[in-house]
């Protein structure tokens, strides 16, 4: 039981997290969509703890750590994809 418990953490973040609304099925579209949306949470957000670029980057990341080894390669590369449209949008290098 302790097992199953502790394998959901990151699942309960995902839902529950204190930085982001997340809107339903976002890491599923197009990487430019992804990073409109990831964007548009941040900075609508009131209950981050840090800049909406930081916010929206490291819910990104988090999400693709999660995932591990189950993101097929065409996933993976769409959302490596979204790292840099996040970049761009926040103008950052």
């Amino acid at each position: 039981m302790a097992r199953t418990k502790s394998r959901r953490w990151s699942q309960r973040v995902t839902r529950e997290s204190n930085a982001l609304d997340l809107e339903r099925r976002v890491f599923t579209k197009s990487p430019k969509a992804i990073a409109r949306s990831l964007k548009r949470s941040a900075e609508r957000s009131a209950r981050r703890k840090s800049s909406p670029y930081r916010s929206a980057m490291s819910m990104l990341t988090f999400y693709i750590n999660r995932a591990g080894r189950q993101l097929s390669q065409t996933q993976r590369a769409r959302l490596n994809a979204a790292k840099q449209e996040l970049r761009a949008l926040f103008g950052k290098p």
